[in-house]
């Protein structure tokens, strides 16, 4: 019986020694091991990305909107041949074979390395009826602009921060990124003991939340047929660029906004990122003989001019200082009317306004008018000029014909549309609505920045500006049997400090129908070769726009005139 006991207890023994050693070899020696394996396995964080918010025209047609794509990670530890794997891969994930069998040799000790991401629905398929062993996919969604190119410079582009988190950039994306991106949440993947994802589940309580969306002010059919025609113009006169917005007067909403050259926003990465910039917010110019119904309109509302009144120092150049100003045709009218002075875009007849104006009332006017300022439209990168803050008699007189001062496109169109508006600044905006994940909708009301005029004076001047479209320089364009208000501006481009002949911004900008504005828009065509100037070049454009804006609104010719 003795030895029945000393063998259970050697058996006992033994098995303890064994169990012990066991722990021992798992809590210590393998201790880093298996707590890595066991991480692995449970309890790994993971960051939810939310879906950015869209961005549709006013029509709800979207401009920008997500895709489902897939990120394609894989799992060495089941890939028995890398090379041969980099080979199956290469053509349908478009990276060479050297770049797949880089990241997959570099990490043969993980269970899941991520491979390439944005790949499409069709492509996932292709890879999984290949059945390549250690492949697999997780959902993401990439950003995705239906209408390519169109409205670019406004719309910007989805790119990445310096986490890797998708970012925007440049125009609405950017402006709106913190509405758009919504908010990331984490949660916890549960995955196999080889690494393998078995579920991911997003609690209520993950802090994720979808992005907001954006309804835009832009009339998807004029934001097309405003590019065609800038498109159209730039090629006919021989234009390094151009740039055209659409606004409603009486709201501030922009109906279309374009500049060309463009880029697509679906791959902005193989475009200079100097287009990416919208100039009609971002650049500065000097806009010439756009800017005088402005001033004259000022001299009105002051009550120190009429539209009768007459110039006394109109039949010569006039002397500033040392500097003698001219007519940008040399030719000079005695006693002109100053309804002629802006109809004959005369450059003297405007320095007289500034004398009677004064220093004071000129800049008062300038600020009023937000000449200077920014808008406040909402688009990433708006910048202007601040006026500058001691004035020489001089830059009185250049300012009356807007040269020496320098405005952003936005700046001017939103100030001469108060014209336009019984005299009412009005603010600029793209984003009409915003709808948040659950349907709840904030609405963006128009907002009133300034009166620079009386209705009366704003009356009085958009008489002035229909009798210059009627018989002045770009009469020719004119459309007939519609009232339209509007003026030309050929500004000369600044050159180591003098202006170059050869080469200038031409203009026009104008509102229709003049007594119940529907639009207000300005034309830019930037260093036109054709001819350098704003009647022959960038007036065709706007009555060619015009007609079909016309004809959109529904709104017939009332007779020849």
């Amino acid at each position: 019986m003795r030895w029945r006991y000393l063998v259970t207890l050697a058996f006992f023994g033994l098995t303890f020694f064994a169990i012990s050693a066991k722990l021992f070899y798992w809590q210590v020696i393998r201790a880093a091991d298996l707590s890595a394996m066991g991480r692995a396995q449970y309890g790994n964080q993971i960051t939810i990305t939310p879906q950015r918010g869209e961005i549709v025209a006013a029509d709800n047609f979207p401009l920008a909107t997500n895709r489902l794509s897939y990120l394609v990670y894989a799992n060495p530890h089941e890939i028995k041949d890398i090379d041969s794997t980099a080979s199956e891969l290469s053509p349908l994930l478009t990276m060479d074979v050297a770049s797949i069998s880089a990241i997959l040799h570099a990490n043969t000790d993980k269970y899941w390395v991520a491979i390439t991401s944005g790949v499409h629905y069709d492509k996932k398929q292709d890879i999984e009826n290949m059945n390549i062993p250690g492949i697999g996919f997780e959902e993401s969604y990439t950003r995705f602009y239906p209408e390519a190119s169109m409205a670019a410079q406004l719309l910007g582009f989805v790119g990445q921060d310096d986490l890797g988190n998708p970012k925007g950039y440049s125009g609405l994306e950017g402006f709106y990124d913190r509405q758009l991106k919504g908010r990331f949440g984490t949660a916890v993947e549960v995955k196999d003991a080889m690494g393998r994802p078995v579920l991911s589940k997003i609690n209520d309580d993950s802090g994720a939340q979808d992005g907001r969306s954006l309804t835009l002010t832009i009339d998807r059919p004029i934001q097309f047929l405003v590019e065609q025609k800038l498109k159209d113009g730039i090629e006919k006169f021989g234009a390094a660029s151009g740039l055209v917005a659409v606004m409603d007067p009486k709201t501030g909403n922009i109906l279309a906004m374009a500049s060309f050259p463009s880029y697509d926003p679906r791959d902005y990465a193989k475009y200079d990122d100097s287009l990416y910039k919208n100039p009609f917010i971002s650049n500065t110019y000097e806009p010439g003989s756009t800017m005088k119904p402005l001033i004259m309109a000022t001299a009105f509302n002051e009550n120190l001019l009429t539209p009768d009144s007459t110039c006394p120092i109109c039949s010569e150049p006039v002397k500033v200082d040392d500097y003698d100003i001219h007519t940008w045709n040399n030719e000079y009218f005695p006693n002109i009317s100053m309804k002629d002075v802006i109809r004959h875009s005369d450059n003297t007849g405007m320095v007289y306004v500034s004398k009677v104006l004064g220093e004071d009332r000129l800049i008062t006017a300038l600020n009023k008018f937000g000449i200077g300022s920014m808008t406040g439209i909402d688009l990433q990168g708006e910048a202007a000029v601040p006026l500058r803050n001691s004035w020489l008699p001089i830059d009185v007189a250049t300012a009356s014909f807007g040269q020496g001062i320098s405005v952003t496109p936005i700046e001017l169109l939103d100030a001469f549309s108060s014209l336009a508006n019984d005299g009412k600044r009005m603010k600029p905006h793209v984003v009409s609505k915003i709808t948040t994940p659950d349907g709840q909708t904030i609405s963006i009301q128009p907002e009133v920045l300034d009166q620079p005029l009386s209705p009366q004076s704003a009356k009085v001047m958009t008489e002035i500006l229909v009798y210059t479209v009627d018989k002045g320089e770009a009469s020719f364009a004119r459309l007939k049997g519609y009232r339209i208000a509007g003026k030309t501006g050929t500004a000369s481009i600044p050159v180591s400090g003098h202006y170059d002949p050869t080469q200038t911004i031409a203009s026009f900008i104008g509102y229709a129908p003049a007594d119940d504005p529907k639009f207000a828009m300005l034309v830019i065509i930037n260093k036109p070769t054709s001819s350098i100037y704003g009647a022959e070049t960038a007036a065709p454009v706007f009555f060619d726009i015009s007609r079909d804006l016309l004809t959109y609104y529904g709104i017939a010719p009332t007779g020849d005139q």
